[in-house]
């Protein structure tokens, strides 16, 4: 059974609250136990100051003394008292007997508390006793007159009620905020995981998660080596297959994620294609020399160049695959005019029976063998190599299928390659120069073209001549490059680019020569290695 998973914005709802709640318990605990002792403290000063304003009061002093009317005592002190709002004030004289009290008819009575004794002993402080009016916080505070004797005492009482009253009060207005802070964080925090996930295109943690897991294996399971770089050209992804190819250039000798990609690769053309923003395709690069066939595309984000990747793969496997692919394409072109041509043989014996003219039947046909015979043993006697001696005999065939003549001179015996890899590159000059001697001769009266291969002192030299119109003088450096070509239409002026790429490849040098009713000539001399 699959585990449920919280939605980003009920974890960041919950987390917040979470953190939210305990600070504002925190606060409150705090802020209560301060504000309860605050307001306490708050009170106590309070009547303490007004009983000493009282036991200071002249009037006081001189009721006390009997210089004045007693009552003139009570009726200032419950002014005093309706003024500071507090729950009493009680003026005694040395015997404790009340002079002023809030129920009038309780004066000229003995105060009610037990805690007055240490007052008339001449001590001020604060205590918490009960009276006549209830529990009370209780301000006393010694009465003196000019001799400095004491004459009397003041008590200054304040309902305990009233205190808890005030606390609880404050305690109300910190919960009230705390409720105000929490609902602001709430709010707060479903903004901010609106926001957020708005920002991550909708998904939830563990759908990127899922995503990047699978780019992941994804990109590490391609055959192809891929490499990017952000915008301050850092590379940010190798995958597996770019690590095999780097490890075989022998660079993998420090970890590349993180580094410059000039630092990493010299040479690189990506930092280019980040400036530029010029998509660069099938280009071939050299890296400690390893040769990689190589596409390059800039990542465009709202229309900003955010960074580039590349994709590459070892040439050497692309040139097998393109071997494989020739040999097919070859086999198959071979078997297409060798059919087409002996369905016209066919056609040709059907009606020399019909006619019965045998002896030319039998003088056709011994024609057809030894020309076969002639042609195959000629081209395996002198080309050792059989992928080129089958190559070359599927081109004989597809001249004829043209209406072309071609003919093959072999002036030395032709050796088996070295490097197996030769295959490609000499099968890419041979099929281009005569796929274009084909192409040229195709308009002209007479279709001739001549191959001509001889191996000397190390360097293999091919000649390939046609009976066509020729190429002008001013154009023989300029058929060599990329998209150039004599002939009208598209995809056209690649196949003499390739030629000049593989000779320089294999530093072998073309020449190309061409004069009136002449034709073009190209020579290739190559470097052959046994």
């Amino acid at each position: 059974m699959r585990k449920s998973r919280l939605k980003l914005s009920t974890v960041i709802i919950l987390l917040v609250c979470l953190v939210v709640l305990v600070s504002l318990l925190i606060t409150d605990l705090l802020i209560t136990d301060y504000t309860g002792e605050n307001i306490q403290d708050q009170l106590e000063e309070k009547t303490k100051i007004i009983s000493r304003t009282v036991a200071e009061s002249q009037v006081v002093q001189e009721g006390l003394q009997g210089e004045v009317d007693p009552d003139s005592i009570q009726e200032y002190a419950m002014t005093i008292q309706e003024k500071s709002n507090v729950l009493f004030i009680v003026v005694m004289d040395m015997n404790g007997i009340r002079m002023s009290h809030p129920v009038a008819s309780r004066i000229g009575k003995h105060f009610v508390g037990g805690d007055e004794e240490r007052v008339l002993q001449g001590e001020e402080y604060i205590s918490t006793s009960m009276g006549t009016l209830g529990k009370s916080l209780r301000a006393f505070t010694p009465v003196y007159n000019e001799n400095d004797k004491q004459i009397g005492a003041v008590a200054v009482g304040i309902s305990l009620e009233a205190v808890q009253d005030s606390i609880q009060q404050s305690h109300k207005r910190v919960i009230f905020g705390s409720i105000f802070g929490m609902a602001v964080g709430i709010i707060g925090a479903f903004l901010l995981a609106k926001y957020i996930k708005s920002s991550l295109f909708g998904l939830e943690p563990y759908a990127i998660a899922r995503i990047h897991e699978e780019r992941d294996r994804m990109l590490h399971s391609v055959r192809e080596g891929i490499i990017a770089i952000d915008k301050e050209n850092k590379i940010v992804l190798v995958n597996k297959s770019a690590r095999q190819i780097f490890q075989k250039a022998g660079l993998m000798h420090q970890e590349p994620v993180g580094m410059k990609s000039n630092d990493f690769l010299p040479g690189t053309m990506l930092n280019r294609v980040l400036v530029d923003g010029v998509t660069e395709m099938d280009e071939e690069q050299t890296i400690n020399g390893v040769s990689i066939i190589t596409n390059r595309v800039p990542l465009v984000v709202n229309d900003q160049v955010v960074g580039a990747i590349a994709t590459f793969r070892d040439k050497t496997e692309v040139n097998k695959l393109a071997e494989q692919l020739t040999g097919v394409q070859m086999y198959a072109d071979t078997l297409r005019a060798q059919s087409h041509e002996f369905m016209n043989q066919l056609h040709v014996l059907l009606g020399l029976i019909k006619m019965g003219n045998y002896d030319e039947v039998n003088h056709f046909i011994s024609k057809l063998v030894n020309h076969q015979a002639h042609e195959v043993e000629n081209i395996t006697r002198y080309i050792k190599n059989p992928v080129l001696a089958g190559f070359l005999i599927g081109k004989m065939s597809a001249a004829r299928e043209s209406h072309v003549q071609l003919t093959l001179h072999c002036e030395t015996e032709i050796p088996q390659f070295k490097d197996s890899e030769n295959s490609h590159e000499l099968i890419t000059i041979l099929g281009n120069l005569m796929d274009n001697a084909v192409e040229s001769v195709r308009e002209s009266r007479q279709k001739r073209i001549d191959v001509t291969l001889s191996y000397i002192d190390g360097l293999l030299t091919i000649q390939v001549s046609d009976t066509g119109e020729g190429i002008p003088q001013d154009r023989h450096e300029e058929i060599f490059q990329k998209g150039v070509s004599t002939k009208e239409g598209n995809h056209r002026g690649f196949g003499l680019y390739l030629t000049r790429q593989s000779v320089e490849k294999m530093e072998g040098s073309i020449d190309v020569s061409s004069g009136p009713e002449q034709g073009a000539v190209f020579t290739v001399i190559i470097p052959y290695e046994l």
